[in-house]
């Protein structure tokens, strides 16, 4: 029963039957019954779990146990304390409401790959980065809220599923490697 870690790219559909248009995670992964632990939209990007095993595929993608993912945001303007207390707050998207969060400003990551193609560039819009974490995942939650609190999304990566991230197991997009699933754990 193996766990795949995935780099999931930019545009790539998160199922592995054919889509018209678009690239899936069958022209990446030739893995027999293996199914991903939650999803990514087409324009998110970053790691994405899958397994064949589906008691492991509930434990990680479950909203009840709470599996922290850990995403940078690319967001037009630059966000104030008001805007990072509002996102970290329950943020009432009309539909749901949020649970807390953690969320912060940080630096350009460094080590972060380029987009292809790159986002928009605005010469009088600034652009800045946000680390946010949460234990929920609703569909276009985090893009949601960053539009709510004035600062719309550009790029979108999860970075981390629970003990699992791209910094301790780099990974360029459309890569991918197996670990033990003891290590989810």
């Amino acid at each position: 029963m193996p766990l795949i870690l995935f780099n999931k790219p930019y545009q790539v559909m998160c199922q592995f039957s054919p889509h018209s248009t678009r690239a899936t995670l069958a022209d990446y992964l030739n893995i027999p019954d293996i199914y991903p632990a939650g999803r990514l939209d087409a324009d998110s990007e970053g790691l994405l779990l899958l397994t064949d095993d589906g008691r492991l595929q509930h434990d990680i993608s479950h909203p009840d146990h709470k599996q922290p993912k850990t995403y940078l945001a690319q967001v037009e303007g630059v966000p104030d304390a008001a805007a990072l207390a509002r996102l970290r707050s329950p943020l009432d998207l009309g539909d749901f409401v949020t649970q807390p969060c953690q969320a912060r400003q940080i630096q350009s990551p460094e080590w972060l790959w380029p987009r292809d193609p790159p986002i928009r560039q605005r010469a009088d819009k600034p652009t800045s980065w946000l680390a946010v974490t949460l234990a929920e995942g609703k569909n276009r939650q985090i893009r949601r809220m960053t539009a709510t609190v004035g600062l719309p999304t550009l790029r979108l990566i999860r970075i981390a599923i629970g003990s699992f991230s791209l910094e301790k197991h780099p990974l360029w997009p459309g890569e991918w490697r197996e670990v033990s699933p003891s290590e989810f754990k």
